[in-house]
């Protein structure tokens, strides 16, 4: 079988379709993955071919766009900024993705670009969605996230309302990305643009933990819940040493905000600086944003990129944005989490933290004055990191990888016994 990849965006919206390609290609499949250049040496590193997309963005640029998103105001917003970025280069997208599915058998798109799967539709190609997040999977049991629930009416009530408020959000969603893309697709042959949350693709695959996260009713059987999809940057020995030394024979709490950036980085570490107490050991990871200290705090290591998995063995709790990948992280390292969410779906995670008993939820606008208190809520709590170790056992029996590659294989058997 040959697979098709693609996928924009930062970090974690490119490593889970990374291991989801390199657990195609252990199963003896070909895989090409299309995305920008700023990730070719992580997807040859997974031994995947490597398809170049615009925009050829450095660091400087990915940045830039990461702070961008964090001007949105809500999710169909969010979407519209994405797509407006996109727009630019969509021309250029669908050329290179129509010349690789004259090759594929199967496409598979990160859900943020469903609309790419359109194009594998036209050309009769079966295609599948990945999603990071369960936000976004639309069920009878529950309204999209931020509407209210009908707790105290009668079931059926509650379903019909939940329904109706899913099929009223993916008709505003997917008018946003007609409007804004529309003529484009045309352009390309492309008469229809797939519903953005019902109807994405032929499969949808949500790589979160079903255990944890999987409704008891799900909109259609093209929703599958897989597990966790989890490609980690190469480890470091040296650095290992180093956080040895540092760390001495103690665990300590780990600040890391990943892809995200925001304005007036430089102002915010100030505060965080003033409030951190001295003497009290930390370790900072640069991420996107480039977080730095200025002045002598010997107490405060900073590293830069590094496998999560490596770096959180010295942590006794993890302090992040909430991102969907760093969040999987934390969960499968069994430590507890103090979200500080920025942007997008990062507010859902920090709920689902709390909801699952492994961490706190601080404001954005008020974490640095806010982190040493949660930091000692969490050091004083033996129920939290009980909690987070519990959810830990559950996710090491999990096989996202094993499940998201069975379901592309019986999506594509499916369709060449139809045909």
């Amino acid at each position: 079988m040959r697979v098709l990849l693609t996928s924009h965006g930062s970090t974690g919206d490119i490593f889970p379709i990374i291991r989801l390609g390199r657990a195609l290609l252990e199963a003896g499949h070909e895989v090409r993955f299309a995305t920008i250049s700023f990730f070719r040496d992580e997807v040859e590193r997974a031994g995947l071919e490597f398809i170049a997309l615009p925009p050829d963005w450095d660091q400087g640029g990915l940045s830039e766009a990461m702070r961008d998103l964090t001007k949105a105001k809500d999710a169909i917003d969010l979407i519209g900024i994405i797509y407006q970025e996109s727009l630019p280069y969509i021309d250029e997208i669908f050329t290179i993705l129509r010349a690789e599915l004259a090759w594929a058998d199967v496409f598979v798109s990160s859900y943020l670009f469903s609309s790419l799967c359109a194009l594998a539709q036209n050309m009769g190609v079966p295609n599948a969605v990945i999603t990071f997040t369960h936000n976004a999977v639309p069920s009878p049991s529950y309204p999209p996230e931020r509407y209210p629930r009908l707790l105290v009416y009668p079931a059926a009530l509650r379903r019909a309302w939940n329904c109706l408020l899913w099929k009223i959000g993916n008709r505003l969603i997917t008018w946003k990305i007609k409007k804004i893309v529309g003529e484009a697709a045309e352009r390309n042959g492309i008469e229809q643009i797939p519903d953005f949350l019902l109807e994405p693709a032929d499969r949808v695959i949500v790589s979160v933990s079903p255990g944890l996260f999987e409704p008891k009713t799900l909109w259609s059987d093209r929703f599958v819940f897989s597990g966790y999809l989890r490609w980690q940057s190469p480890e470091d020995s040296a650095l290992d040493a180093e956080l040895a030394a540092f760390c001495g024979d103690e665990k300590v709490p780990i600040l890391t905000f990943g892809s995200v950036n925001f304005n007036e980085s430089r102002k915010v570490m100030a505060r965080f600086i003033r409030c951190w107490p001295k003497g009290k050991k930390l370790i900072l990871q640069s991420g996107w944003a480039g977080l730095k200290i200025e002045g002598p705090r010997p107490e405060i290591k900073r590293v830069g990129k590094v496998s999560h998995d490596q770096l959180f063995r010295y942590g006794s709790m993890i302090i992040h944005h909430g991102g969907a990948g760093t969040t999987a992280s934390v969960l499968h390292a069994g430590l507890p989490h103090i979200v500080i969410p920025h942007i997008g779906d990062q507010w859902f995670f920090a709920g689902e933290v709390r909801r699952l008993g492994v961490g706190l939820e601080l404001k954005c606008s008020k974490w640095p004055e806010g982190l040493p208190k949660a930091v000692r809520t969490i050091e004083k709590s033996k129920k939290l990191p009980r909690r987070a170790c519990t959810v830990a056992d559950l996710l090491a029996k999990e096989d996202g990888p094993a499940t998201a590659v069975r379901v592309i294989e019986e999506m594509a058997a499916s369709r060449d016994a139809e045909g």
